[in-house]
């Protein structure tokens, strides 16, 4: 069943698979889900479509009132993780709330878009983050070998423009990949098995769903 909904995963690894013909697949184990409908959003209420899903048990006592009663309305669990995915009202109309969507919404060869949170490396400087080339380390060189150079300007405008590619923290931001191809889906244990690598570290979470592109 193809949809535009998607699903919350936790990743878990990676491994490797063998083809008939002897070649090696590398592949990303993903626990997909079960997911469960918390909220449903309609143009009428909240000007869009969307599926609330809620992925992981949480305890109660780790829920505050608010989390309590939202939970408590939708008559499912306090789970640990919730987010929206928009989708098609045709879509929507397909789940109710308190339905459980399981990993077998996705089939062998499906092509899907993963988003997670790459990895942070921390404050790193401009060579390592941007591949500049650093300055030379002769002819009176001094301790600006992996320095920026010069950033500002003269007296108009006088700033250092906005953009600027400078020293920070290197990662830990949200990256989608675009059309990966799902190798295995084993719905028993809800683990998916996606060709290649994803974004984040082991045990972080992600979100999937069927790729918009042809």
């Amino acid at each position: 069943m193809n949809s535009t909904c998607g699903l919350i995963g936790k990743k878990l690894g990676m491994t490797q698979v063998f083809n008939p013909d002897g070649s090696r697949v590398p592949v990303t184990a993903i626990e997909v889900g079960p997911c469960t409908v918390v909220q449903k959003r309609t143009v009428e209420k909240d000007g869009y479509v969307a599926l609330q899903l809620g992925f992981a048990e949480k305890k109660e006592h780790r829920a505050n009132r608010a989390e309590l009663g939202h939970f408590k309305k939708a008559e499912v669990t306090p789970k640990q993780h919730l987010l929206e995915f928009r989708c098609s009202q045709e879509d929507a109309d397909k789940y109710q709330v308190g339905q459980e969507i399981r990993v077998d919404m996705f089939t062998n060869g499906d092509r899907i878009d993963i988003r997670g949170t790459s990895k942070g490396k921390g404050f790193a400087g401009l060579i390592k983050t941007y591949g500049f080339g650093g300055a030379k380390a002769s002819h009176g060189a001094h301790e600006f070998y992996r320095h920026a150079g010069s950033i500002g300007m003269h007296q108009d405008p006088g700033r250092v423009f906005k953009g600027t590619r400078m020293t920070g923290r290197h990662s830990h931001r949200t990256v989608t990949v675009q059309s990966m191809e799902v190798v295995r889906v084993f719905s028993q244990d809800n683990i998916l098995f996606i060709r290649g690598t994803i974004p984040g570290s082991r045990n972080s979470i992600v979100q999937l769903r069927h790729t918009d592109r042809g």
